[in-house]
């Protein structure tokens, strides 16, 4: 068989072509449908999957996006519980309201038990932050310089915070020396105190 059997070739005669064409034409028609029925059967399949395949990428994309999502809430969630645990520390650091007038009584007895002469001992007003609250003290105290350095040691050892400002030192008589300082207290706002200043905040806003 050669190419020009099958361009001389009859359609409407085939069944007197040679063998080695008709099994060449019937090689051919097979051919043809077979991939006919390949697209008529596995096209939509294909399609499918394609489909399948793109919802799948986007899936893994959504998936390390969570994944990375939740690594960070995990994270966030640890270091606000951190927060929480600081703030809850700090708080008990803080007298309420009743425990105020043992605060001032514990910084007068530091004073006086280092044998501190105190001139002045004068709470002042009493300002509102958004959780707590701070009176100053105002004190004059006269001593030697070993006892006042010790009666600020112990200040800073006192279970309530309170810290030292406007610190001036003088001398005075027998070789002593004058001190005079503002000491500043803080204590915790109860729920009706807090309530008050969200109230008067909200007041605030609105005008």
């Amino acid at each position: 068989m050669n190419w020009s059997d099958l361009n001389n070739l009859d359609l409407k005669n085939i069944a007197n072509a040679p063998l080695a064409v008709r099994a060449v034409v019937l090689a051919m028609l097979f051919a043809a449908l077979l991939a006919g029925g390949w697209y008529l059967l596995w096209a939509d399949s294909l399609k499918q999957l394609n489909t399948l395949r793109q919802e799948e990428q986007t899936l893994r994309e959504g998936y390390a996006a969570k994944k990375t999502q939740a690594y960070h809430y995990a994270a966030y969630k640890q270091r606000l519980a951190d927060v929480e645990q600081s703030l809850a520390s700090l708080l008990r650091q803080l007298p309420n309201r009743s425990e105020m007038d043992a605060l001032l009584t514990d910084i007068n007895q530091a004073g006086v038990g280092h044998g501190l002469d105190f001139e002045l001992f004068r709470p002042g007003i009493e300002s509102m932050a958004d959780f707590y609250a701070t009176l100053p003290v105002s004190i004059k105290v006269t001593g030697r310089y070993h006892d006042i350095a010790s009666f600020v040691g112990d200040l800073a050892k006192l279970p309530r915070i309170v810290t030292l400002h406007d610190v001036s030192l003088a001398p005075a008589k027998e070789g002593a020396l004058n001190m005079e300082a503002r000491i500043q207290t803080y204590r915790y706002l109860d729920e009706i105190e807090l309530a008050a200043a969200k109230k008067q905040q909200q007041e605030g806003k609105k005008k």
